[in-house]
């Protein structure tokens, strides 16, 4: 058998192919050309509002400016600074941490709303996956506005239940709960988006699967973690992915309640504030363009890694 189809592959391969008239070639560039005009308008955006600036940033990297030797060319100084910078490494080491507690917690979370949702096919399960995924459609620097009145200890209605039983309300911004204070602002914000994915993903197994079960006597239960959640496994790397990207990349929340939180949340609190400030606030547009992009490597190398070890394992679940 296999003799016969390489013998077909070898008289295929003898046939003479018929060169292309002017007519099909004339046709050809302009299917070529009308694909490029429709991409067009996005090129010039991306290339414009992403790629330039970030050429600009590594630019300035390159170089060191000070009052008294002025710019200068040091193409690794910046960079040597940023690894070896408190400040820095401080930072990078939150997030981290930060990434380790809240994307199980957010993986849980969705999972488990997406299965509910999944198994109840009413209308209120609708409703639900509608209320669920609206704070992701609201702005995130609006709802870390509103999660700023909700802590809020004197005119906030956490300061008001704690009033009823005669105690003191914590303030979940401050030095020693603010972990936990935006570990819950991040997760209800992004909890919906991620069930949405993963409801997707259950959406497309096949339901035979299911009944085949039940006629084995496979319970509810047995299905959703024998059946359903190691053909979602996909769907979940998908969001542990983008899930370690953002949060390696925190900057919204802690920016917008940092004057609210008394000192709880610092200048240097995450890498991404910590570049913010530094160029914004005492204007080393150099430097800061340096932490930036380490910034980068740091989350290309713990992407690289986790994508690494879950392609030899196969899956991040075995």
């Amino acid at each position: 058998m296999t003799s016969a189809s390489a013998l077909a592959s070898s008289r295929r391969a003898r046939i003479p192919r018929m060169p292309m008239s002017s007519a099909q070639r004339a046709a050809n560039r302009r299917r070529a050309v009308t694909g490029w005009l429709f991409i067009l308008p996005f090129t010039i955006v991306f290339a414009v509002f992403l790629v330039l600036p970030l050429l600009y940033a590594f630019y300035n990297s390159l170089f060191t400016k000070g009052l008294a030797t002025g710019t200068q060319f040091a193409p690794l100084d910046n960079y040597i600074k940023a690894f070896t910078d408190p400040s820095f490494l401080g930072g990078v080491g939150f997030v981290l941490l930060f990434s380790l507690v809240l994307i199980p917690v957010q993986m849980i979370v969705s999972l488990a709303i997406a299965l509910v949702l999944d198994a109840v096919t009413t209308r209120f399960a609708r409703f639900a996956r509608l209320m669920i995924f609206l704070p992701y459609a609201i702005p995130a620097v609006i709802g870390a506005i509103m999660w700023g009145f909700l802590y809020s200890p004197t005119f906030g209605p956490l300061g008001q239940l704690f009033g009823l039983v005669g105690l003191k309300a914590p303030f979940l911004l401050d030095s020693s709960h603010v972990f936990g204070g935006l570990m819950n602002v991040v997760t209800w914000q992004w909890a919906g988006y991620y069930m949405i994915i993963i409801y997707a993903a259950l959406q497309g197994i096949d339901p035979t699967l299911y009944e085949a079960a039940r006629i084995d006597g496979a319970n509810a239960w047995q299905i959703a973690l024998r059946i359903k959640l190691p053909l979602v496994t996909n769907a979940l790397l998908l969001i542990l992915v983008f899930a370690l990207i953002g949060t390696l990349q925190f900057f919204t929340e802690p920016s917008v309640l940092r004057t609210i939180s008394n000192g709880g949340i610092t200048a240097d609190f995450t890498p991404n504030l910590y570049a913010y400030y530094t160029a914004f606030s005492y204007a080393q547009f150099n430097y800061a363009s340096a932490l930036s992009f380490a910034l980068g490597v740091v989350v290309f190398i713990c992407v690289y890694v986790f994508l690494f070890l879950t392609r030899k394992r196969g899956s991040f679940l075995s």
